[in-house]
């Protein structure tokens, strides 16, 4: 006999139980078997020899429900194996647990192994002469889990039975998120200083090669890096040194770390003076249990702390410090909303273009005098070989030089030194030659004692300089509009908590005071006033008070708080005074995971930005090498055939020939330098990613990255799954039938029946059940029913009880009430039976027939007819008479049928995996009886045809296909493991965000192939003009004018994605009148395909 545990999801009552025990129970070869609701799993005794465990698995789910057993079961060991149970932290997916299980069975001298993830525990059978508990926990910790030995934890046990563990199919997983591979930890590093792709191919390309560091992604428009490194080879803060080594401005993120603890950066601490005082620092918190890691930079009085919010908190890791003698503070909230909208950037570079600016606009003046007055043909010379203008513009441009361009030598040398070329290597560049070729053209000819001055470039550097800074101004303000969306969001979180700290009795407040929100920790108890916001999520202990949650849920009606209730962090309480106490805080709150995802979605980058990167990447040099070309073929032109230059002649009447050859060709070249942009190309797909992911977080949809939002635009097939999804996801009931006098009635009113029948299903457990008890008190206008005795339910048939105080209920309760879906034929008489107690059925045909009572052919056929329409009907008799006919379902949301009517217009085919009623939601392809496990199959197979496809769904068992998919979209009330494996997550649960989610892809795509022609348009057109190739039509452009147009490519590559935030999306008014309902279609059964199964026949809806 083998023992062995299925997990079983689907049933919703003891009635559920029983059936499958009693089902299973009969099968040869089946000894025992339990089933446990709460815990959702059978536990059976059987012989393989007359049954196998997977038909045991196939029965069940041929019952209706899904079923899978349990990786790893542990079987009754042999004498001399020893029993171990290691508590195991860390663990948050059925991923985690094969992770351990696949890990630890290999060793040497083990047995078995079976890992809960609900209990969070490991129970390990092994041989004691091969190995020991100790490596075995060793072993666990190895993979980035906490393993705990417990005292007195070994036990001998009797006998073993070896078993191989099931082998696990890819479709029968239900967990798709992996952790990070052995000893590998995950930060997040702000960047500054990034301006175009160049500087990101820099930061990927020398941080990735550094030893420890397994990758990195830098997100240029978020401003954020993310790197996974070993922590046993390098750390964060050598990272960020490494970083900043390259020229850029770094800076740990929060939150930070592997599964189990968090990161902390303390950004100030005060009073440290020497190595000493970080020595103890580090010392005294390395001895704190709960604290994983520490690290104290002495340069930067900051921190960085790795601990288990399980253990300790924020408040006690800054007093631990403060207890050794120095001031600190966490880093604030306010420097990442600063990061955001770039305002440190825009302040620097309105700086940099004011200072430019002062020297510009005089260079700009004594330009146009000389030119306008044609005084450069005969200038004042103040020595020979100087003139006054030369004198002058030296001065003006040499302070810009050196100073104004400080910022451009240090990102250009950090650059040259690491052998990478960005835009401010060609900006330095450009400056540079200008001044120095002009610098030495002026001594030349005052060693020469020339009776003339040479045409110097000296108005270059400070014009270049203006319009760039300006452009960098400009680009950045427009970059901080881009993250707006992202810094609103992360704006609605509280600053202050109003912490309450109880005396030792836990009942009487010691003291209440107010805090920053940063300093809150888990089990914290908070007040929250009336009209301030709630600082952290968490759970109501005492007040009642109502809620506006429309800023994260989207949803505009206030909600009602009391005791018990979840509250979500940064929603606003309106009206009552609520004590709560914290849950989740820092990072783990829900509008911090919302502000993650759309983090993570703006730093991933899109699969068509990685080849803007690459062009980007051999930009520079490549126009390096083209302005050299330039230079070469004017050279040679210009003595080969100087006749081509006549034009250009005529206006340098005083330049010999030689002199006006090596000019005209110096100032093609440097212009080819000023007026190339990359900028432009790596800012084409990362802006309108950005903005587009924002806008979709405003509206209620999270994307995921850059790679889903480009593949939402190509998606030809949307499969929706049933419950949850398509339908609410609870039974309700959506029509009554009051039986006539005619059909055998007494008659009652629709109150006086709902009243019984809702009081006798209050005994029930059945969801079915629920949902009438539920309509009755909406009906009554009541919390409480009357009261059932004697109540007796039977598994597949229905109910019976006796039901008494009836009428004090109906007159307590509201009698203005009418009710829709309530049909009454024949002669209709109201009437109130005087009897103090019912005798009550309720249940399907069968029950009723085998109680006696006679069904009316009438009567039969409205059940019938609700039952094709794909509802549950049951049959009500009171006291031996048949009064009504009650039909339940659960029902398709209000805008599944103009969500799938809005998909077939925009081309989109919306098959259904399992079945609904197809004419409420007018699919024409409907999947029916397709088990969990198949989804993926079914997803698949429309793959195979070439369909780009993507999944809705919101279960447990949605997981696989959704992963599977090339779009998984989760509906935001749906499980966590679903919103893990989603590509796009619907945070409003509305289904026409299914419709937004992807016009918004098509959206920001065609934004993106714009920008891109912007870009490359640009840059195909400007730099064959600054080379001179035009200049046969009188065109010829100085470097200053190349530096305004260059600056003005990125601006306008922004701008324009700035133009997505006008996206608005899909909404039930747009396409609700008049085009739904006029354009709508009318399904008919021979349109309607019903498929069984994933391969199955077709069969009538």
């Amino acid at each position: 006999t083998k023992t062995a545990k299925i997990s079983i999801e689907g049933m919703t009552c003891n009635s559920c139980v029983q059936t499958i025990e009693h089902q299973i129970g009969s099968y040869t070869g089946v000894e025992s078997i339990n089933v446990s609701l709460d815990n959702k799993e059978a536990t059976v005794d059987y012989n393989p020899e007359l049954i196998t465990l997977d038909s045991i698995k196939d029965a069940i789910e041929d019952m209706g429900f899904d079923a899978a057993i349990k990786y790893g079961v542990v079987e009754s060991p042999d004498a001399g194996m020893t029993k171990v149970e290691i508590a195991v932290e860390g663990m948050h997916c059925k991923s985690c647990v094969r992770k351990i299980e696949e890990s630890v069975k290999l060793m040497r001298g083990v047995g078995a192994i079976r890992v809960s993830l609900d209990d969070k525990l490991a129970t390990v059978l092994y041989d004691a002469d091969k190995t020991s508990d100790v490596k075995i926990a060793d072993k666990i910790k190895e993979l980035s889990f906490k393993a705990t030995l417990p005292d007195g934890r070994v036990s001998k046990v009797n006998k073993r039975k070896k078993v191989a563990p099931k082998q696990t199919k890819l479709e029968d997983l239900t967990d798709v998120a992996v952790p990070m591979e052995k000893d590998v930890e995950r930060c997040f590093i702000n960047v500054t200083g990034m301006t175009c792709a160049s500087c990101v191919n820099n930061i990927e390309r020398n941080i990735g090669r550094e030893e420890g560091i397994v990758s990195i992604l830098v997100g240029l428009m978020s401003g954020r890096a993310e790197v996974k490194y070993r922590p046993s080879i390098i750390d964060t803060t050598t990272i960020v040194q490494l970083i900043e080594d390259l020229g850029f401005g770094a800076s740990i993120q929060d939150g930070s770390g592997k599964g189990g603890q968090t990161e902390l950066n303390v950004s100030h601490i005060t009073g440290m003076t020497c190595s000493s005082c970080v020595h103890g620092i580090e010392s005294r918190l390395q001895e704190v249990d709960g604290v994983t890691y520490i690290s104290v930079a002495l340069a930067t009085s900051s921190a960085i702390v790795k601990y288990d919010p399980e253990v300790l908190g924020v408040r006690d890791i800054i007093s631990l410090i403060e207890d050794c003698g120095f001031g600190a503070s966490p880093r604030s909230h306010d420097s990442r909303v600063g990061a955001l909208d770039h305002r440190v950037a825009i302040q620097q570079w309105r700086r940099s273009f004011l200072t430019a600016l002062i020297f510009g606009v005089p260079v700009m003046v004594i330009m146009i005098y000389y030119m306008a007055s044609g005084a450069h043909n005969n200038p004042y010379l103040i020595v020979p070989g100087l003139s006054l203008q030369n004198l002058l513009m030296f001065l003006l441009c040499t302070p810009v030089q050196v100073y104004g361009g400080k910022y451009f030598y240090v990102q250009a040398w950090a650059a040259v030194k690491h052998r990478m070329a960005n835009m401010d290597v060609l900006i330095v560049m450009t400056t540079v030659i200008c001044y120095a070729y002009s610098v030495i053209l002026l001594i030349v000819s005052m060693i020469q004692q020339a009776q003339g001055s040479p045409k110097t470039f000296f108005e270059t550097p400070p014009m270049l300089f203006v319009f760039i800074a300006l452009g960098r101004w400009l680009e950045h303000i427009a970059k901080g509009k881009t993250s707006e969306a992202l810094a609103k969001l992360m704006q609605l979180q509280a600053t202050e908590a109003i912490l309450v700290v109880f005396a030792s009795d836990n009942t009487t407040v010691e003291k209440e005071e107010s805090i920053s929100v940063d300093l809150v920790q888990r089990g914290d108890y908070l007040r929250v006033p009336p009209g301030t916001k709630i600082p952290t999520d968490g759970k109501v202990v005492e007040g009642t008070s109502m809620a506006d949650e429309s800023v994260i849920t989207g949803e505009s009606m206030p909600v009602t708080k009391k005791a018990g209730s979840s509250v979500i962090g940064g929603s606003i309480n309106l009206n009552g005074s609520l004590l709560m106490q914290a849950t989740h805080v820092g990072s783990d709150s829900a509008l911090s995971q919302i502000v993650r995802l759309v983090e993570e979605a703006q730093t991933s980058k899109a699969p068509i930005q990685q080849v803007a990167d690459k062009i980007a990447g051999k930009f520079v040099p490549g126009v390096i090498i083209l302005s050299l070309l330039t230079w070469v073929v004017w050279v040679i032109v210009g003595y080969t055939n100087p006749a081509v230059l006549s034009e250009y002649a005529k206006k340098h009447v005083f330049l010999s020939s030689h002199e006006m050859t090596f000019r005209f060709a110096f100032q093609t070249a440097i212009t080819v330098l000023a007026i190339a942009c990359p900028c432009a190309l790596g800012l084409a797909t990362p802006t309108a990613v950005m903005v587009g992911t924002g806008v979709g977080a405003q509206i209620g949809i999270l994307i995921k990255g850059g790679e889903p939002l480009e593949t939402s635009h190509k998606v030809k097939t949307v499969v929706f799954d049933k419950t949850g999804t398509i339908t609410h996801g609870e039974p309700r009931v959506v029509h009554e039938r009051l039986c006539t006098t005619e059909e055998g009635g007494s008659v009652m009113s629709l109150r006086h029946l709902m009243a019984i029948v809702g009081t006798a299903e209050n005994a029930s457990e059945h969801p079915l059940g629920a949902a009438v008890v539920k309509r009755a008190k909406e009906v009554l206008r009541v919390e409480t029913l009357a009261t059932a005795t004697n109540f007796k339910g039977i598994p597949g048939c229905g109910v019976q009880c006796s039901v008494s105080g009836v009428q004090a209920l109906l007159l307590n309760s509201n009698n203005a009430y009418s009710s829709e879906p309530v049909s009454i034929t024949g002669d209709v008489k109201t009437t109130l039976s005087q009897t103090s107690t019912y005798e009550v059925l309720i249940g399907n045909r069968e029950w009723m027939q085998r109680n006696g009572i006679s069904i009316p052919d009438s009567i039969d056929d409205a059940m019938s007819e609700q039952e094709e329409c794909g509802y549950t009907a049951v049959l009500t008799a009171i006291n031996g008479r048949l009064e009504g006919m009650i039909a339940i379902a659960d029902t398709v949301k209000a805008e599944a049928a103009l969500a799938v009517h809005t998909l077939q217009h925009m081309g989109i085919d919306p098959p259904e995996i399992t079945h609904i009623n197809p004419y409420q939601a007018g699919i024409r392809n409907v999947y029916a009886e397709v088990l969990p496990s198949h989804k993926v199959g079914k997803v698949r197979q429309l793959q195979e045809k070439g369909h780009k496809v993507a999944m809705v769904g919101d279960g447990v068992n949605d997981s696989p296909a959704l992963a599977q998919a090339d779009v998984g979209v989760a509906i935001g009330t749906g499980t966590d493991v679903a919103v893990e494996a989603a590509d796009v997550v619907l945070i409003k649960s509305d289904l026409m965000d299914v419709v937004a989610a992807i016009d918004l892809s098509r959206h920001v795509i065609r934004r993106i192939r714009l920008n891109f022609v912007f870009a490359c348009v640009y840059n195909l057109i400007g730099i064959p003009l600054a080379a001179g190739a035009f200049y046969t039509l009188g065109v010829v452009l100085e470097p200053w004018m190349g530096s305004a147009a260059m600056a003005l490519s990125s601006v306008s590559v922004v701008t324009s994605s700035l133009f997505l935030k006008l996206y608005k999306k899909p909404s039930h008014n747009r396409f609700g009148e008049p085009k739904y309902i006029n354009d709508k279609d009318i399904l008919h059964d021979s349109e309607v395909k019903a498929i069984s199964g994933v391969e199955g026949a077709i069969k009538p809806p």
